[in-house]
């Protein structure tokens, strides 16, 4: 499985962005999908998951109530909806795939990653 993410960039605070993923590759082996990030001098956390059938979905507390994840299945696709984004949401977004998991919550529990997206939200 291959992903590649994409729609980074700059926004203000309080505004909007989406990324996206896209899936390739032996696609139908795909469990869950999730979004990491990871800020500068930081550790990579955990920030959106959803099951690649049933669509459940699970956030970080940091972010759940403004993120939104979603997937397309026909275009093999996952989105991440950002919304009131905060500078401290400033990191580089990547995506990942599970091929066991419900909807993990740990980086140990995905089997494919894609490269980072930036996405940086000025004060």
């Amino acid at each position: 499985v291959q992903l590649q993410a994409s729609g980074g960039g700059l926004v203000q605070a309080g505004g909007s962005l989406r990324i996206s993923c896209a899936a390739s590759g032996r696609t139908f082996s795909i469990n869950a999908m999730g979004w990491f990030r990871q800020a500068p001098g930081k550790e990579r956390e955990f920030v959106a998951t959803i099951n690649w059938s049933s669509g459940s979905t699970y956030f970080a507390d940091s972010v759940k109530g403004r993120f939104i994840i979603s997937r397309d299945n026909a275009k093999n696709m996952v989105y991440l909806q950002m919304n009131g984004l905060k500078p401290e949401d400033t990191a580089v977004y990547c995506c990942a795939a599970s091929q066991t998991y419900s909807r993990p919550s740990y980086a140990s529990l995905y089997d494919y990653w894609g490269q980072g997206t930036l996405v940086t939200v000025s004060s």
